[in-house]
């Protein structure tokens, strides 16, 4: 492989798959998300709510704060398929979504 080729195939795998969510009403939209299996994703999730929220899942071990009408950029994978749930750690009870893999 040439070094033109090698930094092409670079290229292909750091251009991730962007994917977006949105938080209003402490609620994420879409409430169920889906990505492509084995692909690096650039998650945007911008909070349309005046109160900040957190941007929480166990399962692919994301933690971060989303401030009041802010937007922040999480990176993820590459994922196995499989199903992700992620959650708004200061509304639980309404904040819930999750993230597939297929």
């Amino acid at each position: 492989m040439t070094l033109a080729a090698v930094g092409m195939a670079g290229t292909l795998h750091a251009a991730d798959i962007e994917a977006k969510l949105t938080i209003r009403d402490h609620k994420f939209e879409p409430a169920q998300l889906t990505v492509p299996a084995g692909a690096k994703i650039k998650l945007s999730i911008e909070n349309q709510d005046a109160t900040p929220e957190e941007f929480e899942s166990h399962e692919l071990n994301r933690e971060k704060i989303v401030v009041g009408n802010g937007t922040i950029t999480v990176f993820i994978g590459p994922l196995d398929a499989g199903r992700y749930p992620f959650f708004g750690d200061f509304h639980q009870e309404t904040a819930q979504g999750v993230l597939v893999a297929q």
